[in-house]
Parts: C-alpha cells; structure tokens; sequence
C-alpha cells in the first residue's frame, strides 16, 4: 500500500493493477513489420457488412441520443431469446465485456472480501479486483490440460470468499469448463455463498465437435452466477463496446442501478444496428468459425518445435517454447517478432507470480484472416531459433 505522501493525488489501489507490458512489444513488431498474433483484436470473422449498414441507418435516421439505461428492448428480447433469459429482469446491455466485468465486480463485492481466480487469466481479471479493493485468491491450472486441482480449488474458498470468477473458454489457455468442473464450483459455491462471475466472450468458438456449457444453464448455479458476453469477438466490432450481462431478477436490479452509475448506457444507435441485424436468419452462428486458423496456428507453433494442444475453443493457443530456448518468454517474443516477423504475447503476462510464472510459455491469437494465419505459419515453420 502506498503511503499518502508517496502517492501523491493517485488511489492507492492503482497500485494494485497489473501493468501493461505489451506496448513495448507491439512497438517493437511494428519496427520489423511483424503479423500480429500477440493481441486479440479480431480480424476474422469479418464485421458483416450488414451490420455496418445497420449503423449507419441508425446514425442517419437520427437515433442519436440517450436510450433505455439497460439496453435497447429489441436487442434485450434478441438477447433473451438466444440465452434463455427475461429480457425485462435478466439482461442488461453494457458498453462492452469490460464494462461488464466491472459493473458485476462492483456490484457483488465490498472491499476486503475475496475473490477467487484461476491462474493464468486475463488481466483485466485483476484489475477489476483491484478496483473494487478486493484480495484475489489464485487457484493454479496445470498445463497441458488447464483444469484446476479439486484440492487447490476447494482450499481457496473460506469466510472471506464473496466472489469467484471463471472464463470459459479460456483466455489464455482455450480451456472450456467441463459439467464435472462446474458442479465442484457449484457445490463450494453453494457452501460458502459465493456468486460466481463467468465470462464467457468465447462461447461462439468451440472446436471438435465440443459444446459449450454455460455456468448459468446448470441449476445448482443459476441463481448465484452472473454471465457476461460480448458481440466484441463474434461479430467483429471490438470497437462497438457492445456486451451485456445476463443475470437472475434479484441481482439484474442491482447490477442496474451500478451500471447506470459507471456508464450510463451503451452507444444506442450500435444497439440498435445490432438489433436489426439479430432479427435476420444466421445472425448468431459466427461468419468464421475458426477452426481453420486454429490449426494452422498449431501447425506452425509445431513446426518451429513448440509443444501446444489444441484449445477446446476460444482463439489463443498457449505454447510451451521449453525445446526451442531456454531463453525467458519476454526475450523469446522479442527476438521471435524482429528474426521471424511473428508477434507473440509472453506467457508470463498472464500469470499472477504468486506460483508458476509461465516464463517458458507463449500466447498465440488467431482470429486472424485465414491468408495472414497462412503467412504466419511460413514464418513460424521457417524459423530456426
């Protein structure tokens, strides 16, 4: 914690926040004109022009101006339909998956309280701990197949515990939740009271024949979970900020009132692009499934030597650079974006530090177009570290 005088005007929970440390990165690939695989800005499915068009009739027929706070009532029905959902008591539009996130950290959990994580994650995870004033418990996966140990699960819950969060699949491991995972989550949910935050901005890409199984659609957990999902990843409009929060009635009037408090609403003419656009035949099923560049991803991971398993779903690839160098991640990623023109995010990024570092571990994106993941495979195959 920062002393008064050190912080100056800045909260001290500032500290607490993971830095951002692939700027650095992002600036050296540009330096070698590297393909980017590092970030997961998507590049496929390509936006739908259709959406677009949608946009602009929205913008020009002077939908401009503020809408219902929880969201366009065509795009909550839209929502509802597909989730199984009350588009009056269950859904709430956000101005994206981040905003999401936030909007249920705050509302679920008081300073000093415990959250629980897995390890590794996405970052914003941590921030939005952070944020509220939280302390995150970290449950430590196991790779190759990313699954928690029942035992390292169940002894991070404990009186303090108020919340725990779960990605599925995975950011940045590809991992999906089995039943089994989530009636063990269920169960110590249960016994100790505990919501659970499960976000799910990956549930449109699934590979091999898998299904996705919501946290929500399990009974044991569906009045005590928040889900929060996004058209950021499967429609391609990252920049649209764009998600919602699909919650029980006795939580959605909370997660209200705070979402109206940090936001306000999202854009309303893009909800109602989106509406339009959801009453169309095929608007759910994603234009580009990814299964084509997930395995050229893992083809050209393996030809350079990596070790890697496909993910479950989701659009990363974790990969284990352990035969190729025993170079650190960071130095890896750096070397890897100026030789072979091919921009990874260092594992470690992920990691919290308090148990694995992921030091010999890197993250591929591919929800790239098919042609760049292509060209990526060539470098990646090509290259002889």
């Amino acid at each position: 914690m920062l002393e008064t005088a050190e912080r100056g005007l800045v909260s001290a929970r500032l500290s607490r926040f993971p830095r951002g440390r692939l700027f650095g990165l992002l600036a050296e690939g540009a330096k070698y004109s590297a393909i980017d695989l590092a970030v997961g800005t998507p590049a496929a499915p390509e936006t739908s022009p259709e959406l677009i068009e949608a946009a602009c009739r929205a913008l020009r027929g002077g939908t401009n101006q503020y809408g219902l706070p929880h969201g366009d009532p065509r795009l909550r029905q839209a929502i509802a339909t597909r989730t199984g959902a009350d588009p009056d008591t269950g859904i709430t539009v956000a101005a994206g998956a981040t905003e999401a996130l936030a909007v249920a950290m705050l509302t679920l959990v008081d300073a000093g309280d415990e959250v629980i994580l897995f390890d590794p994650c996405y970052e914003n995870f941590l921030s939005a701990v952070a944020m509220v004033g939280a302390v995150p418990r970290y449950v430590p996966l196991a790779a190759p197949h990313w699954r928690a140990d029942p035992a390292d699960l169940a002894a991070a819950f404990g009186p303090r515990t108020r919340a725990i969060v779960i990605n599925s699949p995975g950011n940045p491991t590809g991992h999906m939740m089995s039943r089994e995972e989530l009636l063990q989550i269920a169960e110590l949910c249960e016994r100790w009271n505990v919501a659970v935050i499960a976000d799910e901005v990956y549930a449109d890409f699934v590979f091999d024949g898998k299904s996705h199984l919501s946290a929500a659609a399990l009974p044991e957990l569906a009045e005590r979970t928040v889900v929060i999902s996004s058209f950021s990843k499967s429609h391609a409009v990252s920049g649209w900020r764009l998600g919602y929060l699909k919650a029980p009635a006795r939580l959605t009037s909370a997660l209200r009132e705070v979402h109206v408090a940090v936001s306000g609403m999202a854009a309303t003419p893009l909800q109602q692009a989106v509406a339009v656009a959801a009453a169309e035949p095929g608007f759910w099923a994603p234009r580009d499934d990814l299964a084509v560049q997930r395995d050229l991803a893992l083809a050209g991971l393996r030809a350079m030597g990596a070790h890697c398993r496909a993910p479950e779903g989701g659009c990363y690839v974790m990969a284990d650079i352990t035969p190729l160098t025993s170079e650190d991640c960071e130095e890896f990623a750096f070397r890897t974006a100026r030789e072979a023109g091919v921009l990874l995010t260092p594992g470690k990024y992920f990691f919290s530090g308090t148990g694995a570092t992921g030091d010999h571990l890197v993250r591929l994106a591919f929800n790239r177009s098919v042609s760049t993941m292509e060209e990526a495979h060539q470098r990646l195959a090509a290259y002889v570290p």
